[in-house]
């Protein structure tokens, strides 16, 4: 690669180029009970990559990410925020979940912003949200 020449005819170095973000590799949540977040994750149908119910640490594949649970006793999980999660059929999900005897927050909606979605709250209280982007929205994003 050519470096632009200085006006004394020295070569100036260029900036190193910066990093980017690529992707989400995982979401690690805390539980205060390991067997029942696994109980949970499973009934939803994620697959266990790693740990299990008598473990301090969880691993379940999402996508090419993973959604990770932690034991951790320090005291109350509060609301911190949710996690959106893409899925191929949000009402279907929702038909899962309520088979699975899980109790969402509301039925699948539309939202302005584009999406169809539902939240269902772990046992631990993260607000999980299953959402896919509604057919319009995602043939705007592709568009030429």
């Amino acid at each position: 690669m050519n470096q632009p020449v200085s006006p004394s005819g020295t070569k100036e170095p260029q900036p190193a180029p910066q990093p980017e973000v690529e992707s989400l590799s995982a979401i690690t949540l805390a539980t205060h009970d390991m067997a029942r977040a696994v109980a949970f994750y499973e009934a939803l149908g994620f697959p266990r990559r790693f740990g299990g119910p008598d473990e301090a640490f969880t691993s379940f594949a999402l996508g090419s990410s993973f959604l990770n649970v932690i034991a951790d006793t320090r005291g109350p999980i509060t609301w911190w925020g949710r996690v959106i999660i893409y899925v191929s059929d949000v009402d279907g999900m929702y038909r899962k979940a309520r088979a699975a005897g899980l109790t969402p927050e509301f039925a699948p909606s539309d939202a302005p912003w584009g999406e169809r979605y539902f939240h269902l709250v772990d046992p631990d209280g993260h607000e999980l949200s299953f959402a896919r982007p509604l057919a319009r929205v995602a043939a705007a994003v592709h568009a030429p």
